[in-house]
């Protein structure tokens, strides 16, 4: 297809403002590639959906980036991908990275075989995430919490705000009092909250998420297809697109370089 080419920008969706935490990833071991980065954030959070609709909002995602003539997509969102990247993969032609949450690593990791996992309803209700639970040996010991209300406060602008320390503390405390020693945030919002979580929990709990591995998987299917764009003349863009307040997403933004962010419909 023609979009297969070196040049053509790397796509990546997220339900809102949380998946440019998986840019920054992608932007710092891959700093010579276009990006084009969709935040669905009027529909946000996806968690709170049903399969139908977090598979119908996917598959929206999908068609404005290939319009857009990027040569892969990165689903980050650890809800679409546990919902909708089957689907996703079979019906279209163009290599897809998903995102799940790090329970794995947090497996082997654990030194006390009790591991934390905060996540969004959808991630967690999925068939996809209770197919990688079930690969987890049984000595572990999986505590799951739903961040209820972490989302929408994130896609306020409220990260560093006391509504969200007090709504922290009440998710976090359930897994602490089954004496966790790995935290895996399983929503790509969550790792703008790793300091404010840090605080609650101490140094000695260990916090896991996907971003740089989803960063490695993306090089890797870019290099295995030829795809990889090395350092030329020209620039990079950086192109970030939003249907709600573009304001959430500059402040978000505010450390990067963005080439370009606006307030579209899609």
């Amino acid at each position: 297809m023609s979009y297969f080419s070196k040049n053509n920008p790397i796509g990546i969706f997220d339900s809102g403002i949380g998946g440019t935490s998986i840019w920054k990833e992608i932007n710092v071991l891959l700093p010579h590639e276009n990006t084009i980065y969709l935040s669905d954030s009027i529909n946000a959070p996806y968690g709170q959906k049903t399969k139908e609709e977090i598979l119908r909002l996917s598959i929206k995602n999908t068609e404005y980036l290939i319009k857009e003539k990027c040569k892969i997509i990165v689903v980050a969102c650890n809800t679409a991908t546990t919902n909708a990247i089957k689907y996703l993969r079979k019906n279209y032609d163009i290599p897809f990275i998903g995102i799940e949450p790090a329970i794995k690593p947090a497996s082997i990791q654990t030194k006390t075989n009790t591991i934390g996992i905060l996540a969004t309803k959808g991630t967690l209700n999925s068939e996809l995430f209770e197919k990688t639970s079930s690969t987890i040996s049984d000595t572990i010991n999986i505590i799951e919490q739903i961040g209820e209300g972490l989302v929408e406060l994130i896609e306020a602008g409220k990260i560093a705000s006391q509504e969200m320390e007090s709504l922290l503390k009440i998710h976090l405390q359930p897994m602490l009092d089954q004496k966790i020693d790995c935290l895996v945030l399983g929503c790509t919002h969550y790792p703008y909250l790793t300091k404010s979580i840090r605080k609650i929990v101490g140094n000695s709990i260990k916090i896991i998420d996907s971003g740089e591995a989803v960063a490695r998987q993306t090089k890797n299917i870019l290099v295995k297809r030829n795809l990889l764009r090395l350092k030329d003349s020209k620039s990079p863009f950086f192109y970030f697109y939003t249907n709600k307040d573009k304001k959430i997403l500059e402040d978000i933004l505010k450390d990067t370089s963005p080439t370009h962010i606006e307030k579209i419909d899609f």
